[in-house]
């Protein structure tokens, strides 16, 4: 185990205490060196006592190695994540398509059994979303959707296009993990909260007093707004649970970055900002640019038929259809 590892697991408070043990080893181990290496005599003791410790080394090093495995399985299987839709490029078009993103994760959350609650929804005079998200919880929900971060790209002819003519539309999806435990820390001071009356359906007392809490993180400009709990202090702890989750998704992001090299094989980037499927309904195909495939039934797709679509992500298999443009 190399010094720059042992540093780097000081930082987790879950292998900090062993790390510090095993630097401890290490010393140990160069002094019985140098007294072997001063006094001959003493090769016999020295060799047993260097046995034992690298007894202990190897006890700590499977002690890691098991926490690692935990906190590996912990990420996979995490059972809660936000799920958000945003409008890009394409104007209502855009709006309306971002809505039906989250409808297609919505009838494929039922499929699933998993519960599904609207946090926060900003909808246009057409009845798209300007912006809206989820609370999804149930099994391996995030080993299957986490690929699904980045812009969907929608190619059809809008009811209000008179002449016939193909429109691109773009509406972004990231997927946001709850951790029970999340490695980033926030500076109280460096939070602005806001509250306000929460609009919609909820019932009168939601719509009377201000329950809705908007979270503005001052250095990075992110703002995370909950409005569906009926008390303030349940929409002020969602909506920090959120803020804490984009704040590690943008260290995630930063950190996959630095090794982008290593990552030109691998499916997901975790980057909101690259393209990575086009919904093409003249053509009647879905088309996900990072594996090179291809699927049908675009209409069953919309209406949370994705199995096909998720599975493939899962097993990272890899197509030779090229990419629509």
């Amino acid at each position: 185990m190399s010094l720059e590892d042992l540093e780097q697991l000081k930082k987790d408070y879950k292998t900090s205490y062993f790390a510090l043990e095993y630097e401890r080893l290490l010393n140990e181990e160069k002094k019985v060196n140098s007294i072997l290496a001063s006094d001959e005599s003493l090769k016999e003791l020295a060799e047993e006592e260097l046995q034992n410790l690298n007894l202990q080394k190897e006890a700590i090093e499977k002690q890691i190695e098991e926490i690692q495995k935990s906190e590996k399985d912990e990420e996979e299987f995490l059972n809660e994540i936000i799920l958000e839709v945003r409008a890009g490029a394409g104007g209502d078009e855009a709006s309306l398509f971002a809505w039906e993103l989250a409808h297609m994760y919505e009838r494929f959350a039922e499929k699933k059994g998993w519960s599904w609650k609207i946090v926060n929804e900003s909808t246009n005079e057409v009845g798209g979303y300007k912006e809206a998200s989820f609370e999804i919880k149930g099994k391996d929900v995030y080993k299957l959707l986490m690929h699904e971060t980045g812009v969907h790209r929608v190619q059809r002819v809008p009811a209000t296009e008179k002449n016939g003519r193909i429109h691109t539309s773009t509406a972004s999806v990231a997927i946001l993990p709850i951790r029970k435990k999340t490695k980033v820390t926030v500076n109280p001071a460096d939070i602005e909260i806001e509250y306000s009356r929460s609009g919609g359906a909820g019932g009168q007392n939601v719509n009377k007093v201000e329950t809705a809490v908007r979270l503005i993180h001052k250095p990075t400009g992110i703002d995370v707004r909950c409005t569906t709990e009926r008390k303030q202090l349940a929409n002020r702890e969602k909506a920090m649970e959120i803020l804490l989750s984009k704040l590690q998704m943008i260290k995630d992001e930063e950190e996959a970055n630095k090794y982008s090299g290593e990552r030109k094989n691998q499916i997901g980037t975790a980057d909101r900002s690259e393209k990575i499927r086009t919904y093409n309904f003249p053509q009647d195909r879905v088309t996900d640019h990072r594996i090179h495939q291809s699927w049908s039934n675009i209409e069953g797709i919309m209406e949370g038929s994705i199995d096909k679509i998720i599975d493939t992500l899962q097993s990272g298999e890899m197509g030779n259809e090229k990419d629509e443009e």
